[in-house]
């Protein structure tokens, strides 16, 4: 369990990926990582892509970069009135960034998840919000496959930005009529130290006890 722990504690986004192949033997882990994961009515809605050839991640890096380069250019100019410490923290982890978007053909696999809301029980489809519940039988999926990462000493990140751009990247993989795209999950051995320590609000912060505004614990 200790170990359990150590992992998740560990999870934090790494962009910065050698193009060293993947052994098939350790991305069949990562999926049935995956593929463990709960789901509502244990129908598992959901599939993934594993995006290896070239061509493929070449077409895909031609539709996320220029999404992520007008979200980070945004991003900033929202940032540009921080503190200079604070401001430097964003500008590596834009850079980060940048790096991901201009070099994803370079990532050994992209993991995309799909999912098709009419294998769901979407409890909250008709109330007066954004619906949230169908995450909830797709994103266990894809965190288990991120954890998995950390397990195999494999960095990840994941990001959604692609999704503005949907019918292009259906169009690339061929999803069918019916799915979505959910998370984009590029893999691959990290450059540099890969995972480690992150920073996270507590459960003082971030929990209540039977009250909404009943500070935990």
């Amino acid at each position: 369990m200790a170990e359990l722990y150590d992992v998740m504690s560990t999870l934090r986004a790494v962009r910065k990926l050698r193009p060293d192949p993947i052994p098939a033997e350790v991305l069949e882990r990562v999926l049935q990582a995956a593929c463990w994961a709960p789901t509502g009515g244990n129908t598992q809605p959901w599939r993934v892509v594993v995006v290896t050839g070239t061509e493929t991640k070449q077409a895909l890096q031609e539709i996320y970069e220029p999404e992520w380069e007008r979200y980070s250019s945004g991003f900033m100019k929202m940032m540009s009135g921080l503190p200079a410490d604070e401001l430097a923290k964003w500008e590596r982890i834009v850079a980060a960034g940048d790096h991901l978007a201009q070099n994803l053909r370079h990532a050994p696999a992209i993991l995309m998840f799909c999912a098709n809301p009419a294998m769901m029980a979407i409890t909250d489809a008709k109330l007066d919000r954004v619906s949230m519940v169908g995450g909830g039988s797709v994103y266990p999926a894809v965190q288990n496959a991120m954890l998995a990462c950390v397990q195999e000493g494999l960095g990840c990140t994941l990001t959604t930005l692609h999704c503005l751009q949907e019918d292009r990247v259906r169009d690339v993989l061929g999803v069918p009529d019916g799915w979505a795209t959910v998370g984009m999950v590029p893999i691959g051995y990290p450059v540099g130290k890969g995972h480690g320590p992150i920073t996270r609000q507590p459960p003082s912060a971030l929990a209540f006890r039977d009250h909404f505004d009943t500070p935990w614990p």
